[in-house]
């Protein structure tokens, strides 16, 4: 059978609008629009066993998130652990970090935690010692605590917000600081909000009655 098929030739079809990537695959707009990165802070609730925090660090690592800070803590629950990470992407790069986080096998749960969330940094500094008076001034003025002082130097400990470390951080440098290290963030939601929310899953407590088999 020959003769022209029903309907407009190659160059006559509609074709969808906007751009496709190299699997054919057509872009969403939106994503591929610019946006200005911002810090987020995101909470991981994850099962405490060897490797995880690799296979996390390692999600990061392939899909060139800007991760500022990742710390990993136990729970109340020795069997689960929480990571607090710390991005500063685009907000497509946020949505798309936390997806990721889900897929792995040892996260439980993820959420991005609201500004007004308690955030705190643990930062040791060293400094030269030379004016110990002045340095003491500046540890007390940002609640902070000696460690350690000896006739060449002097080592403090200040915890807080982001802010207010960048701020004493600043105010040290007047004396020359030789060493510094920063915890990266710890954070909790407030209130009687939860942190971490584990959706479909059964926990038995010691108030939990377990019904006896039927014989």
């Amino acid at each position: 059978m020959t003769g022209k098929l029903p309907g407009p030739g190659p160059g006559e079809r509609m074709r969808p609008e906007g751009r496709r990537n190299e699997d054919g695959i057509r872009i969403d707009p939106e994503a591929e629009a610019k946006h200005e990165p911002r810090r987020a802070v995101l909470s991981a609730l994850v099962e405490h066993e060897p490797g995880v925090l690799a296979e996390v660090s390692g999600l990061f690592s392939r899909r060139q998130f800007n991760i500022e800070s990742l710390t990993v803590g136990t729970t109340v629950d020795e069997s689960r652990a929480r990571m607090t990470i710390v991005i500063e992407e685009t907000r497509p790069g946020i949505q798309q970090a936390k997806k990721q986080l889900r897929k792995l096998i040892p996260v439980i749960s993820v959420r991005e935690l609201d500004h007004d969330s308690i955030q705190r940094e643990l930062v040791i500094v060293k400094v030269n010692g030379e004016e110990p008076d002045k340095v003491h001034a500046i540890t007390e003025m940002y609640g902070g605590e000696t460690l350690d002082a000896g006739p060449r130097t002097i080592t403090v400990e200040i915890t807080g917000n982001v802010q207010k470390i960048d701020d004493a951080i600043d105010a040290y440098k007047q004396f020359g600081i030789r060493e510094i290290v920063r915890t990266g963030y710890a954070a909790l939601s407030r209130g009687e909000q939860q942190t971490a929310e584990v959706e479909d899953e059964v926990k038995l407590t010691a108030d939990t009655e377990v019904p006896a088999d039927d014989d």
